[in-house]
């Protein structure tokens, strides 16, 4: 079988090897459709945390069920997989906190992943597709971090919700915070973006800081009270540190962008506020199952994301141009047939 592996950062090589043998509790799963995530962007730039090389990326998966025992799978069923595998036994996952585990492997990340024609992994993990389509079930995984970020944020209907960043995630967490009914505001730099967000996300409003001064901007569209709920989704130190200034008195900041340095803000103006700071990492089964029935109720329609498509043997050529703002991707899918 092929397979892509990122040697270092900036180079990718496409490579062989056997097609892997699944061991007791593993299944073989064949590779339909692979997402292009910030985490792999990050990776192949060299400024991913928690990471080493080689690395095989790729944890947006779709896949068909090809060999294994898991109950209730049949070859031939197409299926997704939560791909963050936890150790079962430190005191996240004894209190549930699966997605924050001690000793987590991320696929993808911290072990290799799902750029290759075939994987096999522990079938504790794998989902059944419920008729979606391998489109649909390669989105599950990044809609799944949104859904767990809105949560985590506890969006309500009398909320205002500022995300900064439109990339795929920042545009879940606009979905789930519409559907939790709160008013949201999109920030990003990007007005091709921003104005996708407008047009097929009904973003309440927008914010571009290359033309705004984002704090007078949102003062004007809160009536001053700013937002009650601030969620990061461009992992930019410097956006980090500015959002303190967003949040309203009483409101939280939920981190779910990752950047390699230190937040620093002024304790007084956030203390006064009784604001809150929260992180918001992978996702729980409860967040894949919410994004499974906000898709099959149709709720969320992710195919309008995906605005560009490469082959596996193109991926290579094509990665530059598929990261590159200038040629407005949403959201770019790796196909394998």
């Amino acid at each position: 079988m092929k397979y892509i592996v990122c040697e270092k950062p900036q180079e990718f090589l496409l490579k062989e090897t056997n097609i892997p043998e699944p061991k007791e509790g593993e299944v073989l799963l064949k590779i339909k459709r692979i997402g292009i995530c910030g985490t792999d962007i990050h990776a192949f730039g060299g400024t991913q945390p928690y990471f080493e090389y080689p690395r095989i990326l790729g944890h947006e998966l779709a896949a068909e069920y090809v060999k294994g025992n898991a109950e209730g799978f049949k070859l031939g069923d197409k299926v997704t997989f939560i791909p963050y595998f936890n150790c079962g036994k430190c005191v996240a996952c004894r209190n549930g906190l699966t997605n924050c585990c001690v000793n987590i492997k991320v696929f993808g990340v911290h072990i290799d992943g799902g750029m290759a024609e075939y994987v096999s992994i522990p079938e504790q993990y794998l989902l059944h597709g419920q008729g979606l389509d391998y489109d649909e079930l390669a989105l599950v995984e990044p809609l799944a971090i949104a859904a767990h970020g809105v949560r985590r944020a506890a969006v309500k209907p009398t909320d205002t919700v500022l995300v900064m960043g439109a990339g795929p995630i920042g545009i879940g967490l606009i979905q789930f915070a519409k559907i939790a009914g709160a008013k949201v505001i999109v920030m990003d730099i990007n007005d091709y973006r921003l104005n996708f967000c407008k047009e097929q996300l009904q973003a309440d409003e927008t914010i571009n800081p290359l033309n705004d001064d984002v704090a007078q901007k949102l003062a004007e569209l809160t009536n001053g009270d700013m937002a009650n709920v601030v969620i990061d989704a461009t992992g930019n130190q410097k956006v980090m540190n500015s959002a303190f200034n967003y949040i309203s008195h009483g409101g939280r900041f939920v981190l779910v962008g990752l950047q390699k340095g230190e937040l620093s803000f002024s304790h007084p103006d956030f203390h006064k506020r009784e604001s809150t700071l929260m992180s918001s990492r992978n996702a729980t089964i409860e967040d894949f199952e919410y994004v499974m029935k906000c898709l099959k109720e149709g709720k969320i329609d992710p195919k309008k994301y995906i605005t560009h498509r490469t082959s596996f043997d193109e991926m290579i050529t094509d990665f530059g141009n598929l990261i590159d703002p200038k040629n407005n991707v949403i959201k770019a899918l790796i196909e394998i047939e």
